[in-house]
């Protein structure tokens, strides 16, 4: 089968995608308003864009739902403040996560709505996730308009990992992280890792 994209409505051209580049690593993202006000949000469009300087980056979309035709509040937010954090999600964190991702008031905090603990960080304004085994603490670099989308660049400042998913010589435990992934409607648990050739 052959697909013309111009031919296809958005969101099936989205299906497509989404359940063609996966797994997706998730970078749950922490930003804070101009007013103070706590958010947190998953994106699965998200990986490292430059080893030196270390530089990460995000794809953030137009709301959907009944937020349809809205700027979601991360992207208002980075815009705003200059500053966000890319926190880590472990398996044992997706029900959280999946809560932090619901379409909620701008107002409101999604740390709290999630039951999750926000703690300083050391260089920026945005809190990160206590519960997540690392943080990365970034600064805007550029935001990219693309298309529906902005690609938001932000260089890495802070590293931050617990000690029990370190091995040393700047290797992670990915056995330990166990670290969640997005497929096209659904999740997967990266858990089980080999080498090639088998």
């Amino acid at each position: 089968m052959e697909f013309n994209p111009t031919e296809l409505a958005e969101k099936e051209v989205y299906k497509l995608l989404s359940g063609s580049v996966v797994p997706r690593p998730i970078a749950w993202v922490s930003t804070i308003s101009e007013e103070g006000v706590l958010n947190l949000a998953p994106y699965s469009f998200f990986t490292v864009a430059s080893r030196n300087p270390p530089m990460l980056c995000i794809s953030v979309g137009p709301g959907v739902g009944e937020r349809e035709g809205t700027v979601k509040d991360t992207l208002t937010n980075i815009r705003s403040q200059k500053q966000f954090v890319i926190n880590v999600v472990k398996s044992s964190l997706g029900n959280e996560m999946q809560k932090s991702s619901e379409n909620l008031p701008s107002n409101v905090d999604e740390f709290e709505a999630a039951g999750l603990t926000p703690i300083d960080s050391s260089v920026v304004k945005p809190k990160r996730v206590k519960e997540a085994p690392i943080q990365m603490e970034c600064e805007l670099e550029q935001i990219v308009p693309l298309g529906s989308d902005h690609l938001i660049i932000g260089k890495m400042v802070r590293y931050h990992i617990e000690e029990d998913y370190y091995l040393g010589n700047y290797k992670i435990n990915l056995e330990k992280l166990q670290p969640l992934g997005r497929l096209a409607g659904n999740f997967s648990e990266n858990k089980e890792f080999f080498k090639l050739p088998r």
